[in-house]
């Protein structure tokens, strides 16, 4: 039987001359172990491709690289050891290597008066970019939060004083009466509604940093922003 040689597209020269700044793949299925956590994540993998006359560059080296992830938790200089491995594989074709990865972290997260808790997760990506020798790491971070429409806000706060104009108009006030009107349903004729929001954090990780600080930065975003979506909850907590 005889043996053919299959030919090596990468390999052969293309009839346009044209770098490409990232060829790659995305949505590539994959676990990743982050703060002990096993979790299904989809990355983003690509290099540059600098040889104008070159086909293409060698998707199954990229692909091969990600297996890395599967024994290792995920840190700055993993990350920066697989995209080593990008551009090694793909020497003399490319001089820049990128990695971003998608997932959810799940964290549990107590109520903010009573013992109950539960869990609530967070969307993160990680992008890792290595280029001329240069490595760097940034995060990005969505949390939900409760806050007050600010439109539904402003009517409301017209209709109540349009309320008081009517009850009070050429009167003279006493603190008793006012107080006794602020605490009946005509001082609050009108509620503005609240509102699921996102706040997105992105953090360029120093080159120093040798973890992956996500629960510090969503612990810290939370306590500013003071109205974290809440789990079970209790009267208490509400």
């Amino acid at each position: 039987m005889n043996a053919f040689t299959l030919p090596d597209i990468a390999a052969q020269a293309s009839r346009q001359a044209l770098p490409l700044d990232w060829v790659g793949m995305c949505g590539v299925a994959l676990p990743v172990l982050i703060d002990g956590q096993q979790l299904s994540a989809t990355a983003d993998l690509g290099v540059s491709l600098d040889d104008g006359e070159a086909r293409g560059i060698h998707m199954s080296r990229l692909y091969l690289a990600l297996e890395l992830l599967e024994k290792s938790a995920l840190s700055p200089p993993l990350l920066q050891r697989i995209l080593s491995q990008f551009l090694d594989s793909h020497e003399g074709l490319s001089h820049a290597a990128s990695l971003t990865i998608h997932t959810e972290l799940m964290l549990k997260r107590p109520a903010l008066v009573s013992p109950l808790s539960g869990w609530k997760r967070y969307p993160v990506s990680i992008e890792a970019h290595l280029k001329h020798a240069m490595f760097h790491v940034e995060l990005n971070i969505q949390i939900p939060y409760s806050s007050t429409c600010p439109c539904s806000a402003a009517l409301a706060r017209q209709l109540i004083q349009q309320q008081f104009v009517d009850d009070f108009a050429n009167r003279s006030l006493e603190h008793g009466e006012i107080l006794a009107w602020l605490g009946s349903s005509k001082g609050i004729v009108a509620t503005p509604h609240s509102q699921r929001s996102i706040a997105s954090l992105s953090v360029r990780l120093s080159a120093d940093t040798h973890h992956l600080p996500l629960s510090a930065f969503i612990n810290q975003a939370e306590a500013a922003l003071g109205t974290a979506v809440q789990t079970a909850v209790k009267r208490a907590d509400e």
